[in-house]
């Protein structure tokens, strides 16, 4: 059992929460039974090491069931250690050390998608992690993360995604304007999310979102530059049917996402 904190091999962990050490190592940092599970259940290739509490590791048969399965043996550690390792305040018992398995840009447009998500300048990791769920749980082939886009390796990322970032393939560090040229060669239309465009209601009622989509999503603050928005077929906004400002990047992703969903899917 590790018992201490200042150990070597703890303080590695730890310093996965820093973006310097995620890329000198290509490993990243999954804290908490759901994260964990989902890894072990759809990517158990990529976890390097697993650790965990023992009072933790009895909690869950279906984890240990995971990690048999694949042959993944567990370190103990004391309590102190795991929250020596961990980047939330209060850790959930169970840390995982994964590598990176980014999708490369060709491979995702050589599957032929039907509905994709690009992320063009998204700083907040929460948003990040959100849309990432959002694309997966409307049934999205896949999301493009551009240059200027926060890490999907970011701890916060990985907790809001709840384990979708190991459900469908994720591509980092694209450069948008071949992004968008892959897109069109692949018969995507790209949408562009701005509160500046055309009534989303009234493309659904022409069909238009029933086509095989890229939804491209701007930066909170800011939303899509011009020479982004230039790149795109078109842009829609989502209606304002009440007093509130505006919409919140990931509710509002989530609801352009959803709304191609139900629009194919009805199509088919």
């Amino acid at each position: 059992m590790l018992e201490n904190p200042r150990s070597p091999r703890v303080r590695a962990v730890a310093k996965l929460s820093k973006r310097s050490a995620r890329v000198e190592t290509g490993l990243f940092l999954l804290e908490g039974p759901q994260a964990v599970r989902e890894a072990l259940r759809y990517l158990p290739e990529a976890i390097e090491e697993l650790y965990a509490t023992p009072t933790t590791w009895e909690r869950y048969a279906d984890i240990r069931d995971f990690a048999a399965s694949v042959d993944l043996e567990v370190e103990f550690v004391t309590e102190d250690v795991l929250a020596a390792m961990a980047d939330t305040v209060t850790p959930q018992g169970l840390i995982a050390v994964a590598r990176q398995t980014p999708t490369a840009v060709k491979d995702i447009f050589a599957a032929s998608p039907r509905l994709i998500a690009i992320c063009e300048e998204v700083r907040d990791p929460g948003n990040l992690g959100t849309i990432i769920r959002a694309a997966d749980a409307s049934g999205a082939d896949a999301v493009v993360l551009t240059g200027r886009t926060v890490d999907p390796y970011n701890p916060k990322v990985v907790r809001s995604t709840t384990g979708s970032l190991f459900h469908l393939p994720i591509s980092v560090g694209g450069d948008l304007d071949d992004v968008i040229t892959r897109a069109h060669a692949a018969g995507l239309q790209v949408v562009a999310a701005d509160v500046k465009g055309d009534d989303l209601l009234a493309a659904r009622a022409e069909g238009a979102l029933a086509r095989p989509t890229a939804w491209l999503f701007g930066n909170e603050a800011r939303g899509l530059e011009p020479e982004a928005l230039e790149l795109a077929d078109r842009a829609l906004r989502l209606p304002i049917f009440g007093r509130a400002e505006s919409l919140n990047l990931a509710t509002a992703a989530s609801v352009c996402l959803y709304e191609s969903a139900f629009a194919q899917r009805a199509d088919a």
